[in-house]
């Protein structure tokens, strides 16, 4: 076999059509063999002789794409001083393009034999780990072009590739689950039906089913145990791992692209699958453990901030490296529009603090590529001070979990949460305001994938996750939920009335509130997971979407939540991109303020109703005619006028139609009705009349611009 020096740069294995160029990184080795492996079991080792800045590397003639490789590392090992090379253990290239395979928890893949965490174990892992595998970058995509959908228009759909698609009727079976059926018609018209603009997919890149899991007859259903930072998940991928998987998500990204819709990737760059100290050794802990983890004062144990067992060291330039590759490569080569990042606090601690200035951040603004698609943070991790909601920088956008919170909070009818549901409703200036950034950085949602359904949310008031295996003892205990009177699933016709208007309540909450709204997938079918709240491990019917029959009637919440979110789309007064000022706008001829407050009488509302403990009700008037930021061609905009009714209280109230502000009203949404009434269908109201609204509803008045 010919071996030339090849080149240090890009990383990874690289195909240009004649041979492929490897290049890995390790500041430990002391020699590190590239294996070739063959689909009889056998191997071909290639020493990587050539070195520039602890990047070895070589170029093989003749290496085509589907050829599987992994690197042996040979250098020291004292887990005391962090030092875990192995070369009796097969890796993963850190920057495999596709991952092949998976593991089978043989004892090999561990550094230490079972019952001695002591011990070396010098067992050879290759039969049983997964291996790296060379692609084609080669891909027509045609005209393809991002839709590039500003924030102010955007409606996500946070979904799972395999739960939204497992269950579809209108799927074959062979699509199920797969990249291929995310892109299938089917489902592609009913995103666009729904009025989404943005798909969020939890993660998929390549992961590891954890071992625990295995044993037990589960799985890593929701896929935060990352492995392979540019390598599609293989078992989404409906024909092959040997770079199928690679095609098959370009195909689908092109599908959606197509559909007007952009695709925004769940990613873990806080920690990897290799957990603590007794993990097992896969890629990143064999290669160069001390360069890619953070280790406490006694080296043999990791810093987690993740509850995972391990973090990446953020102030180690190859990590960084690292991240900023595999983000550059996902926008570049795989076209996808945006990032979510999972417990985004970890990637701001350099030491031990969070630090919003950290050199990730910094690496993100300057960067031309990354820099321009949309970046969203969870703001938090469970380490100390992990919590940091509204305290990312200008160029991010965030979970904005005190939204969900305060929402729940004020429909499940709990005291003095009219003040901040205020502020959650109209963009949350009191978390971005100070910064420069506009309402569109919070990301507002009620559930998502960790913790309740819509439907559970209003039907449980304690978690059950018995099916876990963990005897209950895992996901949130304070979930902020109400199950209307009856845990769980009940033939009481009352209380499952009152759950259907809750769950119209949060849908119209969420679509009339400024940012940038997020619906979970299935909540739109009320969607049920029987009061678990924690389905990491459920990979079946569970957690999965179960899909209407076809040619069945719309269920009454898909309409529902279809009328609320073209109703967002159709009307920028709910979806401004400056926060409201609570005065007229200059140049309106309009003397009325952008936005005004009421009580149910009413009366504009003072410092003593917001305060009143008891106080569940409000109005709130939306002026179109006082909207301050310009159009894209620096035209005015203006809109119908809105007043918005909130009764979140237990008893049927009046509501009075404020006076000066409009005489003739039409009322297109009332959720106490089982259709919310749709757009056109409503009474009339005017000025000073009343309207009663129904315990626990909200009522949506429009008057024409």
């Amino acid at each position: 076999m010919q071996v030339w020096p090849g080149q240090a740069y890009p990383l990874g294995a690289t195909y240009d059509g004649a041979g492929t160029n490897f290049a890995v990184h390790s500041e430990a080795a002391r020699r590190i063999e590239l294996c070739l492996l063959h689909d009889d079991g056998s191997e071909t080792a290639v020493e990587l002789r050539e070195t520039d800045a602890f990047v070895r590397h070589a170029y093989l003639p003749g290496v085509m794409p589907g050829q599987r490789y992994g690197f042996r590392v040979h250098g020291p090992y004292a887990p005391e001083k962090g030092q875990r090379c192995n070369s009796a253990k097969l890796l993963l290239d850190p920057y495999a393009r596709a991952v092949s395979g998976s593991v089978d928890w043989n004892e090999s893949v561990y550094g230490y034999h079972f019952g001695r965490p002591d011990s070396r174990n010098d067992l050879d892992s290759a039969p049983h780990t997964m291996s790296s595998v060379v692609v084609n970058p080669y891909f027509d995509w045609g005209d393809d072009r991002p839709p590039r959908t500003d924030y102010h228009r955007t409606v996500i759909y946070e979904a799972h590739v395999k739960g939204l698609t497992m269950l579809h009727p209108e799927l074959p079976p062979e699509l199920r689950g797969t990249y291929a059926g995310l892109a299938h018609p089917a489902v592609i018209s009913h995103l666009t039906e729904l009025g989404v603009t943005a798909i969020e997919l939890m993660p998929v890149h390549q992961f590891v089913n954890d071992h625990r899991l295995v044993d037990a007859g589960m799985g890593n259903y929701w896929g935060y145990n990352t492995i392979g930072f540019f390598a599609p998940h293989n078992a989404y991928a409906s024909w092959g791992d040997r770079g199928e998987q690679v095609l098959e998500f370009k195909q689908a990204v092109r599908a959606l692209h197509q559909a007007g819709i952009e695709v925004i990737l769940d990613v873990v760059y806080n920690h990897t699958a290799e957990g603590n100290h007794l993990g097992p050794t896969l890629s990143f802990r064999g290669l160069d453990n001390e360069s890619y983890y953070r280790l406490t004062e006694d080296r043999r144990y990791y810093m987690d901030t993740t509850g995972t067992g391990n973090s990446l060291l953020m102030r180690s330039p190859h990590v960084l490296q690292l991240i900023m590759d595999s983000l550059r490569y996902w926008v570049t080569e795989m076209h996808v529009d945006g990032f979510r990042f999972d417990l985004a606090a970890t990637l701001a601690r350099q030491f031990h603090e969070v630090d919003r200035l950290s050199s990730f951040f910094d690496l993100v603004q300057q960067d031309p590529v990354v820099s321009q698609v949309k970046l969203i943070a969870e703001p938090w991790d469970v380490g100390e001070g992990g919590y940091q909601v509204g305290n990312f920088p200008p160029l991010w956008t965030e979970w904005n979990g005190k939204y969900r919170d305060c929402v729940r909070d004020l429909w499940r009818g709990e005291p003095r949460t009219l003040a901040e549901f205020a502020s959650r409703l109209t963009g949350s200036s009191d978390l971005y305001q100070d910064d420069g950034r506009r309402p569109l950085a919070s990301i507002n949602f009620t559930t998502c994938h960790d913790g309740f359904t819509l439907n559970d949310l209003v039907s449980y008031n304690h978690k059950h996750n018995e099916a876990n295996g963990e005897s209950n003892r895992d996901g949130e205990s304070h979930n902020r939920s109400w199950n209307c009177g009856a845990e769980g699933e009940t033939e009481d016709k009352g209380v499952n009335e009152l759950r259907e208007r809750q769950m119209r309540n949060f849908i119209a909450t969420l679509m009339l509130s400024q940012g940038v709204p997020m619906l979970s997938h299935g909540d739109e079918f009320a969607r049920t997971q029987h009061g678990n709240n924690n389905a990491y491990c459920q990979d079946n019917e569970l957690a999965w979407v179960h899909w209407p029959e076809p040619g069945s009637e719309e269920g009454p919440l898909l309409s529902f939540t279809k009328t609320m979110v073209w109703l967002r789309r159709d009307h920028p007064v709910f979806r401004r991109r400056r926060f409201f000022h609570g005065r007229p706008v200059e140049g309106t001829h309009d003397e009325l303020t952008d936005i005004a407050w009421f009580t149910p009488r009413g009366e504009e509302m003072v410092q003593r109703d917001w305060q009143a403990a008891h106080a569940k009700a409000l109005s709130v008037f939306l002026n179109g005619h006082a909207i301050s930021e310009p159009g894209p061609r620096g035209e005015r905009i203006s809109d119908d006028s809105f007043l918005l009714m909130f009764n979140a209280s237990a008893e049927d109230l009046d509501f009075t139609v404020p006076v000066n502000h409009g005489e003739e009203w039409q009322v297109i949404v009332d959720t106490a009705k089982a259709d919310g009434i749709l757009p056109g269908q409503g009474p009339k109201a005017t000025a000073g009349e009343s309207l009663r609204l129904v315990a626990r509803s909200l009522t949506v008045l429009r008057r024409p611009a």
